[in-house]
C-alpha cells in the first residue's frame, strides 16, 4: 500500500506547483526564464556574475562606512515589485538575527532572494535549503549564490562543543549542529582560532557542495551564468570578506 503521505504531497505539488511558480517558468537547459520585470532603480541590474557580486560587495562598503543609500525602498518600488521578482543575487545567510542581508549589503525590495536557517548550513537532505537556491538561480535569475557565515556563530560553536565534549542539543537542533561537524574536523588542526577557522571551513565546505552536489547549479557555473562564493561577516566592523 502507498504511503498516503506520499499521496497527499505528490498530489498537492500536481495541483498546486504551476501556482507555486507564479509567474517564473523552469525548463533545465534553457534560457526560459520568464518573469515579472519590475526594476524602479536607476542603477541597471548586473549583466554578469562578477558585475553582481562587485554591486553587492560596493552595498556593504557603504554600510560598512554609514553611507547607506537605502535603495529602492519606496512605496512605487514596493507597488512595482510587487508584479514580479528579478533579484540579482541569492544569499544563503544565518538565521542570527544580527545578520540581515538586505541590510549589510545596502540593497532594496526585489534585489535579494535570501535564505536563512541556523549555521548557513548547505544539506543536500534538506531540499527546502538547496531547492531555494536553486529556485532563486534558476526562475528568478540571480547571478550569484553566497554562502554567507558570520563571526562568533553560535551554531559553529555548538558544533565546537559537540565534537569536543560530546554534547547533545534537543531536538532539530541537533540536526543542525551534526551537520557543522565536518566543518570542526577540518579546522581543528589548523592555527588560530577554531571558532574563526571552523566558520570559515563551514563556508567553504556549504559552497563544494553547492559547485560540486548540485547538478543543475554547477552546470549554470559551467556555463558563466552563476557565480558561487562564499564570505563571512564580521559582527564588530560590519565587513563581510569573500573567504570562497
Amino acid at each position: 500500500m502507498q504511503d498516503s503521505k506520499f499521496i497527499s504531497r505528490r498530489s498537492f505539488v500536481k495541483f498546486t506547483g504551476a501556482a507555486a511558480l507564479g509567474a517564473s517558468i523552469i525548463k533545465y537547459g534553457d534560457d526560459l526564464m520568464t518573469v515579472g520585470e519590475a526594476r524602479a532603480d536607476e542603477t541597471p541590474r548586473p549583466q554578469t556574475p562578477d558585475e553582481a557580486l562587485k554591486k553587492l560587495m560596493a552595498g556593504n562598503e557603504r554600510f560598512v562606512n554609514s553611507l547607506k543609500k537605502s535603495p529602492r525602498r519606496t512605496v512605487e518600488v514596493r507597488e512595482q515589485v510587487a508584479l514580479g521578482q528579478t533579484p540579482f543575487a541569492a544569499i544563503l545567510a544565518c538565521a542570527d538575527s544580527r545578520v540581515a542581508p538586505e541590510i549589510i549589503f545596502d540593497q532594496g525590495l526585489g534585489d535579494l532572494f535570501v535564505v536563512r536557517v541556523a549555521g548557513n548550513i548547505v544539506n543536500t537532505a534538506n531540499y527546502g535549503i538547496v531547492g531555494s537556491l536553486e529556485y532563486g538561480a534558476l526562475a528568478l535569475g540571480a547571478q550569484v549564490i553566497m554562502v554567507l557565515g558570520h563571526s562568533r556563530c553560535g551554531a559553529v560553536s555548538s558544533a565546537i562543543e559537540a565534537v569536543e565534549k560530546g554534547t547533545e542539543f534537543p531536538g532539530a537542533i541537533d540536526d543542525i549542529v551534526y551537520s557543522i561537524g565536518p566543518a570542526v574536523a577540518a579546522a581543528k588542526d589548523e592555527p588560530g582560532d577554531l571558532l574563526d577557522n571552523a566558520t570559515v571551513a563551514n563556508v567553504n565546505i556549504g559552497v563544494d557542495t553547492l559547485n560540486g552536489s548540485v547538478r543543475v547549479l554547477a552546470d549554470r557555473v559551467r556555463e558563466g551564468k552563476l557565480k558561487i562564493v562564499g564570505a563571512v561577516y564580521d559582527l564588530f566592523t560590519g565587513e563581510v570578506k569573500i573567504v570562497a
